[in-house]
């Protein structure tokens, strides 16, 4: 066992990473922390609508997108990639919804063949244009966090900003903040009850697909760090550990951004102890945190006050 597991060096693992090499971790650190809180503040809205699993269906859109902009750009530039990709999460967003409206099909299994469907789509377009197509197809699965400090970095007024995703994710977790706060008490009625909404003059499908299209632009710009499979687990581990923690819809953003920083941090101390990828590190770091907080609700329940998220059937407060 101890030749599958390394031994922990506290100091190596735990002091160094935020000393001596924290020029490197500490961009990984801040990536995996914006990536994490960009997700769990959308994702508490998917957890509301229980539409957990439409982040899932999004981010394996992407690879066609991907495919198609490289044959059309011949680039894999910033730009035609997220172009590309972004174009994909919609166009899967709104087949979920015209296959789910249309037809008898339920949601769940709308999300299952919309998202299996432009997957395969990729899949094959790789496979036919693999003499042409120059990409790496498990980076876009998977991810890679720790390349983050290799990247140019952006300077602004001769200050350094950062790597060029951070600083883009930085950008999007800041526009995801805006419209929150722009947009709260629509989005607070909306994700509970949509007859409510529209009395108080709120469009439900206007909502509904501006989240879908905040959701894809928040899934393309973290795919190339964490990939289109750990993405998922980052939209839906912050707000399913504030959901054991309140009721609060305001709290609960607060207990996500919490999570991404814990996630965050133990998970760059885990792939540095164990020597393995630190953006699957945070996750499953995201997913302790997850199990000691319900383990601690089953030990020691608490009350909770405020809005309840039970369903859409419950009266929320907007105060």
């Amino acid at each position: 066992m101890s030749e599958l597991i390394p031994a922990f060096e506290w100091h190596r693992v735990m002091v160094e990473p935020w000393t001596v090499d924290l020029s490197l971790y500490g961009w990984i650190a801040l990536m995996g922390f914006l990536v994490a809180t960009a997700c769990g503040l959308v994702g508490n809205y998917l957890i509301l609508r229980r539409m957990a699993l439409m982040g899932d269906a999004v981010s394996h859109s992407v690879l066609p997108g991907l495919v198609i902009a490289f044959l059309f750009s011949n680039s894999r530039g910033t730009a035609p990639m997220f172009l590309g990709a972004l174009t994909a999460g919609i166009v899967a967003t709104v087949m979920i919804e015209l296959i789910h409206r249309k037809t008898r099909v339920k949601q769940d299994a709308a999300m299952g063949i919309a998202f299996s469907t432009l997957f395969a789509i990729g899949v094959l377009l790789v496979s036919l244009f693999s003499e042409h197509v120059d990409l790496d197809a498990d980076c876009v699965l998977y991810g890679e966090i720790a390349f983050v400090p290799l990247e140019p970095m952006v300077a602004w007024w001769g200050v350094t900003l950062g790597p060029v995703s951070l600083v883009r994710m930085a950008v999007v977790l800041l526009v995801v903040v805006g419209l929150i706060l722009a947009f709260y008490k629509e989005l607070l009625v909306a994700s509970f009850d949509e007859a409510l909404a529209r009395a108080t003059g709120v469009n439900p499908t206007w909502v509904h697909y501006g989240l879908m299209a905040v959701l894809s632009v928040v899934i393309v710009s973290a795919f190339e760090s964490v990939g289109a499979i750990l993405v998922i687990a980052m939209l839906i581990l912050p707000g399913a550990t504030a959901s054991l923690l309140t009721d609060r819809l305001a709290v609960m953003h607060g207990i996500a951004v919490v999570h991404s920083a814990l996630s965050a941090w133990l998970g760059v101390s885990l792939g540095v102890w164990l020597d393995c990828s630190i953006g699957a590190a945070m996750v499953v770091a995201g997913a302790g945190v997850f199990t000691l907080v319900w383990i601690g609700t089953l030990v020691q329940p608490w009350r909770r006050q405020g809005v309840k998220i039970s369903g859409p059937e419950s009266t929320p407060s907007v105060s």
